[in-house]
């Protein structure tokens, strides 16, 4: 199965939710290496060490980590984790909805990381209201790119990536949603509304929730 395509643009929302003082980061799915050269202006003296599944990316990725190489997170045993448990910070940047089992994977990161230390995340909404649409259309058709990547292999919801993290020992201590401008999503809205109604539920929250397209949180142990 194909990837997602490289490209050298760094997420600035996941950016700002990286500690600052974060020393030794590891990032899952680092691509060009794009968000280590944007940290690396903020914090110099890191250690930063990039994984991606993909072998071709990993030469440019190393133009920005400190180490790169290239593996798939879940074939990782245990010793892998316990050799990088000075990780004061581990970064998915669009990875977790990639992966099998990523339930496993942060709670591999829960046995060690440092009391201190963080996860952050970038994550695509599956409650997008062009989702829902799509869905009750039978239209739910695999994608290139977006939130039907057909690399995507888990789907989550603002709820759900909450209990992602409060399952495998960590909690979620801030976070933002990252909006797409759609005009086309207004003439939707007032029926996703009333089946919010329709179900007993908070249509303003149910609205809220459906034009995120990402969301992009920083986790802690707990």
């Amino acid at each position: 199965m194909d990837q997602t395509p490289v490209h050298d643009i760094h997420n600035a929302d996941l950016l700002r939710l990286i500690p600052p003082s974060a020393n030794r980061l590891i990032e899952v799915g680092c691509s060009s290496g794009a968000l280590a050269r944007e940290f690396k202006k903020i914090n110099p003296a890191c250690h930063y060490y990039g994984i991606d599944i993909v072998p071709d990316y990993i030469d440019l990725a190393r133009r920005h980590c400190d180490e790169a190489i290239a593996m798939d997170i879940e074939s990782a045993d245990a010793a892998f984790f316990v050799a990088h448990r000075d990780r004061d910070c581990w970064i998915f940047a669009d990875t977790l909805e990639h992966l099998k089992d990523p339930w496993r994977i942060l709670r591999e990161i829960r046995k060690v990381i440092p009391e201190h230390g963080s996860i952050a995340a970038c994550i695509p909404n599956a409650q997008h209201w062009s989702v829902i649409v799509r869905l009750a259309l039978g239209d739910f058709r695999y994608e290139d790119a977006g939130l039907l990547d057909r690399t995507h292999l888990r789907w989550f919801t603002r709820q759900t990536i909450i209990e992602l993290f409060a399952d495998t020992g960590f909690q979620i201590d801030e976070g933002q949603s990252r909006m797409v401008p759609d005009q086309n999503r207004e003439a939707f809205l007032p029926a996703i509304s009333q089946i919010a109604i329709a179900a007993g539920r908070d249509p303003d929250a149910v609205l809220a929730d459906t034009t995120a397209f990402q969301y992009v949180v920083r986790a802690i142990p707990v």
